[in-house]
């Protein structure tokens, strides 16, 4: 069977890449993904063959990387974050299907929730719910209807792709649905870049992020009723007694 790897590089930097991820691109002949995506690893993978398509193209990134795997080349297909959680992992798959000599190893990164809630302290202790803003795969009134599910049921909420230029209050108009559930003072937190450079951080309520202006890489955190400001941290507790 010929590999084909689905890598997980992580938030951006080389440090928060896992050794797994990093010993699969060290062994492979060509690396594939969406331009961004590979122009940050490729200082650190100097000799490989990097292969890029840009947005909305990622059907033909996936039939590129099963073609270059036929040539009997170590390929894999990266994806920030975690390749499983809004990645191409279930997309490989799909395409798959038409080369069953391929065989698919899929390897887990450290996703923007988990890399998000490490920089504004521990925002994701108890239940919480990742939900994508991007309306280009799925109905916003889904979005909505999810939105307003998991608002009800006081998870701790946290929003992929809140904002484009073509979805510039959408984030706006989150909050308005979460605040049908939510105080204005629910504690919320936005980080930009993580992992990046110029990554950046704020904690503040729910009422203030309504207005805050973010973009395609910040991941907002919106806490559920018991979520704190510690000292400039958001922290929510897990209900441990006698604290």
């Amino acid at each position: 069977m010929k590999k084909l790897y689905v890598v997980g590089i992580g938030p951006g930097a080389y440090e928060k890449m896992t050794i797994e991820a990093a010993e699969a691109l060290k062994n492979s002949d060509v690396i594939i993904g969406y331009t961004v995506y590979v122009d940050l690893v490729k200082e650190h993978f100097a000799g490989k063959e990097f292969l890029t398509t840009p947005m909305k193209k990622e059907v033909e990134r996936c039939k590129m990387a099963f073609e270059e795997a036929m040539k009997g080349k170590t390929v894999s297909m990266i994806c920030s974050g975690d390749a499983g959680v809004y990645g191409m992992a279930g997309l490989m798959y799909e395409v798959g299907m038409n080369y069953p000599e391929v065989e698919l190893s899929i390897i887990a990164g450290v996703t923007a929730a988990t890399g998000g809630a490490a920089v504004l302290g521990a925002p994701l202790i108890h239940d919480f719910c990742l939900i994508s803003l991007s309306d280009l795969l799925t109905p916003w009134e889904k979005i909505e209807t999810r939105l307003l599910d998991a608002a009800h049921g006081d998870f701790v909420i946290c929003l992929y792709n809140p904002s484009s230029k073509k979805r510039h209050d959408y984030l706006q108009k989150a909050c308005d649905l979460m605040l049908k559930y939510k105080s204005e003072e629910t504690v919320c937190g936005i980080v930009g870049n993580i992992g990046r450079d110029g990554e950046s951080e704020k904690v503040m309520t729910l009422k203030e992020l309504r207005d805050t202006q973010v973009d395609m890489f910040t991941t907002v955190f919106i806490g559920n009723s018991q979520t704190k400001n510690i000292n400039g941290k958001m922290v929510t507790p897990r209900g441990y007694k006698n604290v």
